[in-house]
């Protein structure tokens, strides 16, 4: 098992702060894990609300969990949305002795009811897949091809892994997407998927997507917000400053796992990935996931302008702007596009971010870092 203490000490002062906590994330991200790895050393009462005994359990719901004390865990809450409602009437009970603690593999924006029903009573925690702070910064080529996911990267083989991608597609379209109610065929929804893992890295274009699939913009528009809301795809926004320039209006799409990535594209292996043409793309995808899961800034945004000055990561850290540029290369080079950047968007730093060794500065604010290093970001000085 791999440690995830940062997790744990959200858990800890979020069950303290707030009467319910909300964990949410992908499937088989790891969430039961850790929620198991958080009651250890707690009174704590499971439900598992995928097992048939554990929703009879909770027939009567206001009356079975209103008679607990200590913390309630329910797993799965987006399979019984009708709970919502009971948790604040517990919660806001002057007598009630709980902390409940919520999964969900939906965000609240699926979840309609977490949203409405619990407004003022429930802290939200996104759990990811492994990042390199929990895997160990050796790692890195590793989680780039298999991924996150803790059954895929600890797999004894890249076939294991890859098998156990496969089965994760399989079954989050078959099962996963209509338990939340969402009734779009199986093989539609993974051809979409597999079209926007050719698109990954690229900015959203509903039109050309629909026409390629023989759909309306609003249908592909829907179907890319249901990924966004089961943690499957990244939706990066554009970052937008009085310039007197034209910039980039869209989005653009990333899938949040490269190991699904992969398994979309069919590049089984580390040799295959090198010689495939997505590798940019897929780097691209993968580091910046890594920056927003260990940095973990408070704003994050993409730039770029139509005459073709762009920067691939903008984010906010204690008040200040930040760039990243991500390069697939042994030694990149200071291109025109990051000095526009620089100046136009007033950075306090650029960092080039590539697969390499050493970090070394390249002007008076610019800087090559290589990614195993990303924990060791001067910002967090």
């Amino acid at each position: 098992m791999i440690n995830r203490p940062y997790y744990l000490k959200r858990l800890t002062e979020a069950t303290r702060r707030s009467p319910i906590t909300a964990l949410l994330g992908p499937r088989q991200c790891g969430k039961t894990t850790l929620a198991h790895l958080f009651s250890e050393e707690r009174q704590a009462t499971f439900f598992d609300l995928e097992s048939f005994p554990d929703q009879r359990r909770l027939e009567n719901p206001e009356l079975v969990l209103g008679s607990l004390e200590g913390l309630v865990i329910l797993d799965e809450i987006q399979i019984m949305p009708e709970l919502f409602q009971v948790l604040r009437v517990l919660v806001d009970r002057p007598n009630n002795q709980a902390r409940f603690l919520i999964l969900g593999s939906a965000s609240p924006a699926i979840i309609k009811s977490a949203s409405e029903s619990l407004a003022g009573r429930v802290e939200f925690i996104e759990l990811s897949g492994f990042d390199l702070s929990e895997s160990g910064e050796q790692a890195w080529e590793r989680l780039w091809l298999q991924g996150g996911f803790p059954r895929t990267y600890l797999a004894e083989t890249e076939d294991d892994s890859l098998a156990w991608r496969e089965g994760f597609i399989r079954t989050f379209l078959e099962r996963d997407i209509p338990q939340l109610g969402i009734n779009i065929p199986a093989i539609t929804m993974r051809r979409f998927w597999t079209m926007l893992a050719h698109y990954h890295g690229q900015t959203w274009n509903a039109s050309e997507l629909g026409r390629s699939m023989g759909l309306s913009d609003k249908t592909v528009r829907s179907y890319l917000d249901i990924l966004s809301g089961t943690f499957m795809v990244r939706q990066l926004q554009p970052w937008f400053e009085n310039l007197g320039k034209r910039q980039v209006k869209s989005p653009k799409i990333y899938l949040r796992d490269s190991g699904l990535l992969h398994s979309l594209l069919d590049i089984p292996n580390h040799h295959t990935l090198l010689g495939h043409p997505k590798i940019g793309a897929s780097w691209e995808g993968y580091v910046i996931e890594q920056i927003l899961q260990i940095v973990r800034p408070t704003q994050a945004y993409f730039w770029a302008t139509h005459s073709g000055a762009e920067v691939d990561l903008v984010f906010y850290h204690q008040g200040k702007k930040y760039g990243v540029e991500v390069k697939f290369s042994e030694a990149p080079k200071i291109t025109a596009s990051m000095r526009t950047a620089l100046m136009d968007l007033k950075l306090e730093h650029l960092w080039i971010l590539y697969p390499g060794q050493h970090a070394y500065p390249v002007d008076v604010r610019i800087s090559v870092w290589p990614l195993k290093d990303i924990a060791r970001l001067p910002i967090f000085d």
